[in-house]
């Protein structure tokens, strides 16, 4: 069957590699080793560093890098029909410098256009933008969205950003006009309510809170009313904390309904209808106990697939979906909730809906 992959991390060699799509000044302070990168506030313990222990190329750079290799490694080793690139690359988490974490974030669409977009038309990609300048970020939006490949806007769940806020208007705004999907992924800045934890695998188990909190605090503050024609993702979070998420919602929104009149659905009744929920990290679910979290859930059109390649917690599609599950669920998580969320061609699909009638 077709399979569509939600969550592919590409990235680059080097900062060196957006200095030929930076604007001045900031070409000058790149090429001057001015600014050398994000910090990372952990060490990973996996052989890979992270990622998978084979991604690596020969000369020892990541593989992420090369398209080749993810072309190898995940198109062609899965028979991928699309592959959603998300990248590494999050200028949101620069706090100061907003005038740089944008000009960053536009050379990153230019590269990603450039070496991805162009190698292989199963690549679709993710406009990056600086979330901390709204208006430039909306008219990044409204340039990158001319490319046809360009699927959705990414916003990385940082340590300090709620995109409830009306802060952050003019970004779905774009959006909405672009027809866009809107995406939230964690980053190495999401943290708990009492920061990352003592180890790794403290903060890895905390990164759901994170993405919860944007999950109420984007529906509470009514960006779902008002943006009626927005459809949202998030990717490697987990899932199984949706039905307590919809079913606390709801509770207050009966008991509290008249602090946010301009809310005009149930939550969960905004969540089922419109938010879409990246598979990978998979917890270990019997067959029996995934249904069980969809029955909860109470739609099986809001899980999609995703592999989160190059992770070290990578979710092979063979294995990370029960095979005991019905055909058409499998199929719905597999590709066809993705397909209708992003509005892909999968050819051949009509014919296959027609023999399964």
């Amino acid at each position: 069957m077709p399979l569509i992959d939600t969550d592919v991390h590409e990235s680059f060699s080097g900062v060196k590699d957006l200095t030929p799509y930076l604007a001045e000044p900031y070409k000058s302070w790149i090429a001057n080793g001015a600014w050398r990168g994000f910090s990372q506030p952990f060490a990973y313990t996996s052989p890979g560093n992270g990622n998978r222990a084979d991604v690596q190329n020969e000369d020892g750079s990541p593989s992420v890098s090369d398209p080749a290799m993810i072309k190898r490694q995940l198109l062609d080793e899965y028979d991928v029909t699309y592959a959603v690139l998300t990248g590494y690359f999050y200028p949101t988490g620069l706090k100061m410098q907003y005038g740089l974490s944008s000009a960053m974030a536009a050379a990153y669409n230019d590269m990603v256009a450039a070496k991805w977009l162009t190698y292989d038309k199963r690549f679709v990609g993710s406009i990056q933008v600086n979330a901390r300048d709204p208006e430039t970020a909306s008219r990044e939006i409204d340039r990158m969205a001319a490319h046809p490949q360009m699927v959705q806007v990414m916003l990385p769940v940082v340590d300090d950003i709620a995109y409830g806020h009306p802060y952050y208007r003019p970004i779905f705004e774009a959006a909405e006009r672009n027809d866009l999907v809107v995406a939230f992924h964690h980053t190495v800045f999401a943290q708990g309510p009492y920061g990352m934890g003592l180890h790794y695998i403290e903060r890895h188990s905390l990164i759901s809170l994170a993405i919860m909190g944007q999950v109420i605090s984007i529906i509470l503050n009514g960006v779902f009313d008002t943006f009626p024609k927005l459809r949202f993702i998030v990717l490697e979070g987990g899932f199984s904390w949706l039905p307590h998420v919809m079913w606390r919602m709801d509770r207050e929104y009966r008991q509290g309904r008249v602090e946010v009149p301009w809310i005009k659905k149930l939550p969960s009744q905004h969540a089922r209808e419109r938010l879409r929920l990246a598979t990978q990290p998979t917890e270990d679910l019997t067959t029996d106990q995934l249904l069980k979290v969809i029955d909860l859930i109470g739609t099986d059109d809001l899980l999609v697939f995703a592999t989160d390649y190059p992770h070290f917690d990578f979710d092979d599609p063979n294995a990370a979906v029960p095979r005991a599950l019905p055909d058409d669920l499998r199929e719905k998580i597999l590709w066809k909730n993705a397909a209708e969320l992003y509005g892909f061609d999968i050819p051949g699909a009509g014919a296959r809906a027609a023999a399964a009638e």
